[in-house]
Order: C-alpha cells, then structure tokens, then sequence
C-alpha cells in the first residue's frame, strides 16, 4: 500500500525548518492522513484481505 504511505510522510515539506512544530500535531496529522486513505482505499483493502486475512497498511 505504497500510496497510504506516501500519504503519511509529512515532514518539514509542510512546515519551514525555521518554524517550530510539535512533534504530537504532525503525528495526529500522520494518523488522520492515514485513516482518510484507508478510508478511500477500503475497496482494495478488502480485496487484499480476501486473499491475506487480518492484512491492513502499516503506520509509520
């Protein structure tokens, strides 16, 4: 699931590296990026567990 991953890697891209960020606020937006593409992708996923029971995109 390249593109949920992808989806999840928001670094200093986002944010100037001059400008403080917590690192909490980025992890909520990590986690609410990766439950939205989840969410879109819920069609595949379920395709995908036909054949590999109990599989979901990792978060990382």
């Amino acid at each position: 699931m390249n593109l949920a991953y992808s989806a999840l890697r928001i670094t200093n891209i986002i944010q100037p590296q001059n400008e403080q960020h917590a690192p909490d606020n980025e992890l909520m937006l990590r986690y609410q990026a990766y439950q939205a593409t989840c969410e879109k992708f819920r069609q595949e996923i379920a395709a995908i567990q036909k054949y590999i029971p109990g599989w979901v995109p990792k978060f990382r």
